[in-house]
């Protein structure tokens, strides 16, 4: 067990060392100069260079990104060439606007999803089974943006229920916190739905073919209790992998989503930052994002041991 847990920690932080690399190498490929950007196309070739020294960006690639990432192990992000501000800071007050909303999308996604894949899982040869797969394919085509614009339109400007824009922090005000995130909320959990109750019907399908829930139902158990008490633990370990697979494009989800209704999430940050050719701030946004997508597989990983015995015995023995 300790055996496995210490390769799965290697793999993370390998693929964290791995990630940097790429991010920075990707980052220093995009075409513009934020010196350019700062002083103008008029300015003087002196001033540019003079600025480009002072930046740093003069300096060979390796140098660059030797100081990049120990300043990311330290917990400093350096800061922006544009407004001299740390990183760190900037992306600290933005951080909890994109984490409530993409927990928020997955958790209420998982709460709807999972009763109503396992409905479709015991009723699939019935007609409420053939309606629950038949509109969990029709939002497998609704894009999250255009969900969030008809949120909008209907309990927003119609209705005038709930804020069609705008963040408030939770320590703030509680309730406009929570009003403020149920459109974004409901906007992300739609698709990310739809995909799981496809999956999630499709895993307790094939549990419920399993030897042992037809020896429960001998017994003398019921359809839902035997599911219940002996197949959930099964199925669970397909809905996790999904699971862990959504929270990733949820994340990108996110950045579209805090256009439509204005959220000061880190991916407002970022498109602004890719405008601006600020690429220190750029750098530290997508490296969040990689090693919050990093961590999500590696927990993912983790939870296969808890729930699987069999996974552990493996790792002692390799």
């Amino acid at each position: 067990m300790v055996r496995a847990i210490g390769r799965r920690v290697a793999i993370f932080v390998v693929s964290l060392l791995v990630a940097s690399v790429l991010v920075f190498l990707a980052c220093a490929a995009l075409p513009g100069d934020v010196a350019q950007v700062i002083l103008g196309q008029n300015a003087d070739p002196a001033a540019l260079e003079a600025l480009r020294r002072e930046l740093g960006t003069d300096r060979p690639l390796i140098m660059q990104y030797g100081d990049w990432l120990t300043g990311m192990i330290t917990g400093d992000f350096g800061s922006s060439q544009l407004t001299g501000l740390p990183v760190a800071d900037d992306l600290s007050g933005r951080l909890g606007v994109t984490v409530w909303l993409v927990l928020g999308g997955m958790l209420l996604a998982l709460l709807v999803a999972t009763p109503i894949g396992m409905l479709a899982a015991v009723r699939r040869r019935h007609a409420s089974g053939f309606v629950v797969s038949l509109f969990s394919q029709i939002g497998l085509a609704v894009p999250a943006f255009w969900a969030g614009i008809v949120l909008v339109m209907i309990f927003a400007v119609r209705l005038q229920w709930l804020p069609a824009n705008g963040y408030v922090p939770l320590l703030s005000n509680p309730g406009q916190w929570f009003t403020h995130l149920v459109l974004p909320v409901i906007s992300l959990a739609i698709v990310q739905g739809a995909v799981l109750v496809r999956y999630i019907r499709s895993a307790f399908i094939e549990v419920l073919t399993e030897d042992h829930l037809r020896t429960a139902r001998a017994i003398g158990w019921t359809q839902w209790a035997a599911l219940l008490r002996h197949g959930v633990r099964n199925a669970s370990v397909q809905v996790i992998t999904v699971l862990g697979l959504q929270l990733s494009t949820l994340l990108v989800g996110a950045i579209v989503i805090e256009q439509v209704f204005t959220l000061n999430g880190l991916g407002m940050r970022l498109l602004a930052a890719v405008a601006e050719r600020d690429l220190v701030v750029v750098q530290g946004i997508v490296m969040v994002l990689v090693a919050a997508v990093l961590l999500i597989n590696f927990l993912v990983d983790l939870s296969y041991l808890a729930i699987d015995p069999r996974l552990r015995t493996q790792g002692a023995r390799r």
